[in-house]
């Protein structure tokens, strides 16, 4: 009778005959990663914020600790964003106000995109939505009496000076305008300050010194004629030397803090009249100076 054949088995141990095959085959697919991976760039800034939010903790962040890139991580069960505490704690001052803040619908219609756009970052609710907007137009209008306040005391002060003619008064939500025409400043084309406008600055440095208690702004201003020779290049070198001269007359002669007074000059580009005409080029020749109320930041 014929002998039954024996299987063949592995010695203990031995792995079986496909593990060598599966095992083949990944080591494959791992060089081909790494070869795609050598191939490839890496944006060495963002390995850098990787390692970085790495370094103190793995996985689990520490409440408010920052996350990659420039946003906050959930703290404490609330969703946080940079861009919206930044906007709270400016009181909703945007880059437009340079231009745009004397006419309040464009303000607020500014502050208005502003939160619709954090809100939809945040992905806040509705109810979350009203809530800050009823604070933003309740901070709004809290900077609006403060500004309408000042003005006020500096027209009452312009009127027993008698410099209502030649200094006009105007406010918004972030800061009280006074606007001395440059005519009455200035020669043409120059910017030493005429001898007939020195009272009118030092009554205005009184002023200041008595009711600004913020941050001040000084910016010259021209109509859009070229100059045709002369001292200054173009109209940008002028206002800045206008705004500038402004600047050192009350610096010298006012009881001012010259680190909270700026002064910078806008050119041709900001005109409140039309150029075309003689009278609304003379209203665009003019120095503006901006007094921020307490709430406000320049």
């Amino acid at each position: 009778m014929a002998k039954k054949k024996e299987e063949f088995k592995l010695p203990p141990g031995t792995p079986a005959p496909w593990m060598s095959t599966f095992s083949d085959m990944m080591t494959l697919l791992m060089c081909f990663f790494v070869l795609l991976f050598s191939m490839s760039e890496v944006d060495a800034a963002k390995f850098e914020e990787v390692a970085k939010s790495f370094q103190s903790t793995i996985s689990i962040f520490r409440a408010g600790s920052n996350a990659v890139g420039d946003g906050v991580l959930v703290s404490m069960g609330v969703s946080q964003l940079n861009m919206l505490d930044e906007y709270i704690n400016t009181s909703g001052k945007t880059a437009e106000a340079d231009s745009d803040t004397l006419d309040p619908t464009k303000a607020g219609g500014a502050a208005e995109d502003e939160l619709q756009k954090a809100a939809e970052q945040l992905e806040l609710s509705r109810e979350e939505i009203d809530s800050l907007r009823e604070a933003i137009g309740e901070l709004e209008e809290e900077k609006l009496k403060l500004s309408e306040a000042l003005a006020e005391k500096m027209e009452e002060a312009l009127a027993e000076s008698m410099m209502l003619e030649q200094v006009d008064v105007d406010f918004n939500a972030d800061y009280v305008t006074l606007t001395l025409n440059g005519a009455f400043l200035f020669d043409s084309g120059r910017a030493d300050i005429k001898p007939d406008a020195v009272p009118v600055l030092n009554k205005i440095g009184v002023l200041l010194t008595k009711y600004a208690d913020s941050d001040i702004e000084i910016e010259g201003h021209t109509d859009s004629v070229p100059l045709n020779g002369g001292r200054y290049e173009n109209n940008d070198v002028l206002s800045s030397y206008r705004a500038l001269a402004v600047f050192d007359y009350l610096k010298e002669n006012a009881a001012l803090d010259p680190s909270t007074v700026k002064h910078s000059g806008r050119g041709e580009y900001m005109p409140i009249a039309d150029n075309t005409t003689p009278e609304g080029r003379a209203k665009n020749r003019r120095v503006e100076i901006k007094i921020y109320n307490a709430l406000s930041a320049r």
